[in-house]
Order: C-alpha cells, then structure tokens, then sequence
C-alpha cells in the first residue's frame, strides 16, 4: 500500500470527477481559486467549503490517501495564524473598525472577538482552496493535464515538462522508499527507536543513492525525447485529450457561478470583509 502514503500522487478512480477533462478541472480550479481569495465573507466560504466537500466526496478519494498533505496543511494553517498574532495582534480590530476584549495576555497582546473572527476567516480561506488544489492533483492524470495546459494557449514544452514534473514526484518517493529498505537491511537505523537527530543523519545517506538514480532517469528521459525529436514541431496534438462532454460544461457553469458570487458579495457589501460586529 505504498501508494497511499505518497505525497502528490494521481489517484484513478471511477467517478464523476474523474470523467471531467483536464481543461475543465484546470479552469474550475482556478475559477474556485480567485473566488475563494477574492472574499473574506464567512457565509460566502462555508458555501465554497460545501462545495469543495462535496468535490472530494463525488471523487471517491478516501482522505486517508491524502493524509500527509492535509495534515501539513493544517500545521501551515496554526503556524500562519500564530504568526499572524505574533506580529499584529489588533489587526482584526483595526479591519472591523470595533474592539471587544475577551482576554489580556501580556504586553500588547490582547485577544479580542475581532481578531479571532480574523482568524477564522484566514483559516477558512486556506481551508477552502487547499483541498480543491489537492483533489485537482490527485484526480488529473499528468498527461491530460499538460493537454489542458496546451488547451488553454501554454507552449506544450512547459507543459510537457509540467507533467514530467507530477509524474516523477511519486518515482521519487518509491525510490526513496525502495533506498530507504535497501538501507535499513543494511543495518542503518530509521526506525523511531532511534533519536531524532540521528534519524536525520541516517536519512542524509539516502540522499547520495536517490540524486544518483535521479539523474541516470533524467538521461534515460531526456535520450528517449531527443530520438523522437520532442520540440522540432511548434504543435503537437495529445493522446489523451478528449472533447467536452455535458458535465464538463455543468462544472465550468458551477465554477462561474461560484465567482459570480463571491464577486457580487463583494460589490453588494461594498468591501471584501463580512462584518458581524456593527
């Protein structure tokens, strides 16, 4: 099962996810994105929050199989609002123009009903975005991604070279893995018997062997590319490019939609904030 413990990795399934092109979860994505960070309205991200759970629902990916990336998204969330508090503790009282004091702590620092609000928001932005990003990377082949990315006006070098890019990051962790038993058959110790620091120093002699099977793929891909003769032509068409089907227009709709929204919210407040306390 050591597909479920990699970090970005495609994940095929059957579902209704799935069956959308690549153009059309590229564009859902980013339209997803810009309303997710145009607003700070709470009613407006737990709406796009619902959304995203529902995504992930209709794509049949267990969140056991994406474990890793949720929970280092959760840690970049405390550490971004405790940074946050750290440096401007009244910044929330300073956007909803209102100051309610639940507690002193020392100093300058104060925590009031404003900054906690602010706080919440920011989480709920990162919370909202992340897992869509995520379920994008796990539910698109690489290959039909580099076509959406051609689709859409990109060169399809960089594109191409995008896709190298996600299919090369789960050889690496299989290596890693493979190198990693190699190691520990060896007598080199990674086990959590061992103290931290020098886990650490152990792991540092993987790093050696892994650059080294790196760098011979590298050659093996870079050899096989320049004998078809990969960039002599300006265009190139995609085998797995499909044309739009019913559902690709629905989600695009969906993801208009949500932008819509999110940018009328916007103009109907007159600014980006919700504001509970006036």
């Amino acid at each position: 099962m050591a597909s479920n413990n990699m970090v970005l990795n495609y994940l095929p399934r059957r579902s209704v996810v799935h069956e959308l092109t690549g153009t059309t979860k590229l564009a859902f994505f980013l339209l997803f994105t810009f309303a997710s960070m145009i607003t700070y309205d709470t009613r407006v991200l737990i709406g796009l929050m619902l959304v995203s759970f529902a995504a992930f629902r209709l794509s049949h990916i267990r969140l056991r199989e994406v474990r890793f990336m949720l929970v280092f998204m959760l840690v970049f969330l405390l550490l971004n609002d405790f940074f946050i508090f750290l440096f401007d503790p009244n910044q929330g009282s300073r956007l909803y123009g209102t100051r309610h004091l639940l507690f002193h702590i020392f100093w300058r620092y104060d925590v009031t009903a404003e900054q906690l609000f602010y706080l919440f928001n920011i989480s709920l932005k990162y919370s909202v975005a992340l897992p869509v990003a995520i379920l994008f990377i796990s539910a698109t082949n690489p290959s039909e991604f580099a076509a959406s990315l051609n689709r859409i006006g990109v060169s399809y070098k960089i594109g191409y070279a995008v896709a190298i890019a996600l299919r090369y990051i789960p050889d690496i962790q299989r290596d890693y893995h493979n190198i990693s038993q190699a190691q520990q058959a060896r007598g080199v110790e990674l086990g959590k018997k061992e103290h931290l620091l020098t886990r650490l120093r152990n792991a540092a002699t993987i790093l050696l062997p892994l650059i080294l099977t790196s760098l011979a793929r590298i050659d093996t891909i870079s050899s096989a590319m320049e004998l078809r003769g990969f960039g002599k032509s300006k265009k190139r068409t995609w085998y797995t490019q499909r044309p739009f089907r019913r559902n690709d227009f629905i989600a695009l709709g969906i993801g208009v939609a949500l932008l819509v929204i999110s940018v009328g919210g916007v103009i109907l407040n007159g600014s980006r904030f919700y504001n509970p306390f006036v």
